[in-house]
């Protein structure tokens, strides 16, 4: 098969990932269409560079797949109902859909300038409102759920292949899930480490009627009812930065896998965290450096190379180096057009670097070394989504 499968004579591959579940690489597996989920913003502030990366992740490799023949078709969602974003609009005295709109705005402008490929569907959690009733009311009847109080929870204890994507002990996902406002104390619980599918909302939140009461989504039912609609019972590849391994990924597995029967996901891609001054970037710390503001300063390929200059599984940390060296970067490929030696090999060495587990350092150093030869790297640096 021409494709990440198989592979083709002429243009490489197949595209290997590291696969979080099976804890190795290994091949993309899939036919003519890939489908891929990547977990999207909760839209109550400003995109940071941890977003980005994870994004840019993912439109890097739809760009392998579609040079090797393949069509794409990823979803990205928005998380417009949660505690986060509840918490946020009622600090500001707003509407929570007001400030959703606003922030996705903003969202889509900062990835549109840096060069990301459009969304095949950006769905919002509050258009899945029906499927989410439906997918719950489908758990319970597979008697891996059970009402307490109002609220609809998963029964981890009947679902033996929970663990199977964080390969996480108890102790762990414990902490995680305390960490990510799981709640593992609620006395309402059967097992601490089960999780709210449908829960009752305070007062001011919104909140939409069902057979177990008036309330709201959980944050992993939301994932689950968008990807089973959007894409159907089983993703070729789904993944999102790698905080979200556990809890979200964990008990998104094991809710759809509860319903369906069948495999969720093929392959679980998980990206690396961006740190500033010794810590992870992340908003409630404030440590963020924002998209917006560096667009504000430098050119919008910069900004992107700088980003691929970092292997996506690896933690790393930003610095006041970064878009320098990206600057001269961009300005040395710049100074191959139209001028030097016309044989060009960059668009070769790009793919064989990012079959290889998208390997983008590896392909702006091969990059690097034909544009210091005087060859041209404008192929090469398009696959890359950098117009020279």
């Amino acid at each position: 098969m021409t494709g990440s499968q198989g592979g083709s004579p002429d243009r490489g591959g197949p595209i290997r990932l590291f696969d979080t579940a099976r804890g190795r690489i290994a091949p993309i597996e899939a036919g003519p269409v890939v489908t891929l989920y990547s977990c999207g913003i909760t839209p109550y502030d400003s995109a940071h560079l941890g977003h980005a990366q994870v994004y840019l992740t993912f439109d890097i490799l739809q760009r392998r797949l579609r040079d090797l023949g393949h069509e794409t078709r990823c979803v990205r969602n928005v998380t417009d109902v949660d505690d986060d974003i509840l918490r946020k609009a009622r600090e500001l005295g707003v509407h929570y859909l007001d400030l959703a709109a606003e922030e996705i705005a903003r969202f889509d402008s900062d990835m549109t300038a840096l060069g990301l490929i459009p969304a095949w569907s950006e769905p919002r959690a509050t258009s899945a409102i029906a499927e989410i009733l439906t997918l719950i009311g489908a758990v319970l009847d597979s008697g891996r759920a059970y009402q307490a109080d109002g609220g609809v929870y998963f029964d981890v204890t009947t679902f033996p292949g929970f663990g199977g994507v964080s390969h996480f002990d108890e102790p762990t996902m414990l902490a995680l899930a305390a960490e990510h406002g799981g709640n593992p104390d609620d006395p309402r619980k059967r097992h601490p480490l089960d999780f709210v599918l449908w829960q009752p909302s305070l007062p001011d939140e919104p909140s939409w009627e069902s057979r177990w009461g008036p309330g709201r989504p959980g944050w992993h039912i939301e994932c689950s009812a968008l990807a089973l609609r959007e894409l159907g019972e089983t993703l070729d590849v789904h993944g999102g930065g790698r905080d979200l391994v556990f809890p979200h990924h964990e008990c998104e597995t094991a809710q759809s896998e509860s319903v369906t029967g069948r495999p969720f996901v093929r392959h679980w891609l998980h990206v690396g965290l961006v740190g500033l001054g010794g810590t992870k970037m992340s908003k409630s710390l404030g440590n963020l450096v924002f998209v917006g503001d560096l667009l504000k300063e430098w050119e919008a390929a910069a900004i992107r190379l700088a980003l691929l200059d970092h292997h996506y599984r690896t933690d790393w940390e930003w610095t006041v180096d970064d878009m320098p060296r990206a600057v001269r970067r961009l300005g040395a490929w710049r100074a191959t057009v139209g001028g030097g030696t016309p044989i060009e090999r960059g668009l070769d060495l790009v793919r064989s670097s990012l079959d290889e587990d998208l390997d983008t350092p590896g392909a702006l150093r091969a990059l690097d070394t034909e544009a210091g030869a005087g060859r041209s790297v404008v192929r090469g640096a398009a696959l890359m989504g950098v117009t020279l």
